[in-house]
């Protein structure tokens, strides 16, 4: 995938080039643009069959990508642990930070002018009477000054506490809430985990008894985890009859014409086309009568795997599609494989050195004879007495 995109973008750029190129560059550019635009259209092939082995990989590996995997569910494993995050508001865990201190001027003093000495305190004395006068009437005016700016800095901290006490009032208020909020997503959480617990108390408990319901709920658990290729879904119907202890299943596949048919992809240089080489006929229905028949193990495998208690006896089980019925023209299931088979019986296989088809036919299975053109087997007289 990185080569085909890689080789896809040095073909963009040559081709860039070449709608910029003069006339003397021309040449050189046109056959340089078509050798990176065929390395490109060769990486994209290249990449295509690489997509269309893995889908032909996994296709004629749906039965061996089991039998490496333990299928048996522990319940346990199905129990909630609850872990709650972490509060996500610490901006309201720590107090409000409060204005910064306004402090105060000192107070004014007064600067009263130096005394004279000999002479100059004798003929300037009237002098230093109008200085300390007039200093003294300055400095009654700066405490007047001194004295507003202390009441106006009183009334900024009275005002700066109110803001602060009101700030903390808000977040206390808003940090309450969303405590309250957090403890009840908390008890949700919690409460959830304890439903899914007891539920899973319950199916423990039931499938002990061997109830029906709790049987059916089991073998759920167990089919949802089968993983199968993207391409080839598979879809689920069953019921369990405790009576004889069978486990009744339609097991649903895709239509024969929603699987690709395509052997492998062709670049042609003369007409610069990607193209599609389609696979035979019988290629196309051999690989996908093998796919049926890789599923038609493969479920009772799991099944029978997965419950260990052995609470189911028998396996009774038809694989198919839903399309028109080329019979009647009408949406139905169609059958292609119908199968009835004891635990006791399947353990006996050795599911890794197996030919699906014959597997089948040896455990008396009814199999169509051609599941690509929709032919339906014969699901009459499957059981063995």
């Amino acid at each position: 995938m990185r080569e085909a995109e890689a080789a896809k973008k040095r073909d963009e750029r040559e081709a860039a080039k070449l709608q910029k190129a003069t006339a003397d560059e021309l040449k050189e550019a046109e056959k340089t643009a078509k050798e990176t635009h065929e390395k490109a259209m060769l990486a994209e092939v290249d990449y295509l069959n690489l997509k269309l082995a893995e889908i032909d990989e996994e296709l004629t590996g749906i039965l061996a990508a089991t039998l490496e995997v333990d299928d048996f569910v522990d319940l346990e494993t199905l129990r909630a642990k609850v872990e709650h995050p972490a509060f996500d508001r610490p901006d309201l865990l720590e107090n409000s930070r409060p204005s910064l201190a306004i402090i105060d001027p000192p107070a004014p003093v007064l600067h009263e002018p130096k005394p004279l000495r000999g002479v100059m305190a004798l003929l300037g004395k009237k002098g230093i009477e109008k200085k300390k006068l007039a200093a003294k009437a300055r400095h009654e005016a700066e405490l007047i000054e001194w004295q507003m700016l202390l009441e106006q800095n009183q009334l900024l901290r009275q005002n700066d506490a109110v803001a602060y006490e009101k700030k903390e009032n808000n977040r206390l208020i808003e940090w309450q809430a969303e405590q309250a909020r957090y403890a009840s997503e908390c008890a949700q959480r919690e409460e959830a985990a304890a439903i899914q617990n007891s539920a899973v108390d319950d199916l423990i408990a039931n499938l002990g008894y061997g109830t029906k319901e709790a049987i059916e709920e089991y073998i759920g658990i167990v089919l949802s985890n089968a993983v199968y290729p993207e391409h080839f879904p598979i879809g689920y119907g069953f019921t369990f009859e405790p009576s004889v202890a069978e486990l009744r299943l339609r097991v649903a596949v895709i239509s024969p014409n929603q699987v690709s048919t395509v052997k492998n992809y062709k670049y042609t240089k003369a007409s610069d086309e990607i193209t599609a080489v389609e696979m035979s006929a019988k290629v196309c229905k051999d690989r996908y009568t093998n796919a049926i028949n890789q599923v038609a193990l493969r479920v009772p495998h799991e099944i029978f795997e997965a419950d260990r208690r052995g609470l189911i006896g028998t396996i009774s089980l038809e694989v198919g599609t839903q399309a028109n019925d080329p019979a009647t023209g009408l949406a139905n299931f169609i059958p292609f494989v119908a199968l009835a088979v004891s635990r006791e019986e399947f353990m006996k296989l050795d599911l890794a050195n197996v030919v699906p088809a014959a597997t089948l036919a040896h455990l008396g299975a009814s199999i169509s004879k051609n599941p690509f053109e929709l032919v339906p087997a014969n699901t009459s007289g499957v059981r063995r007495t």
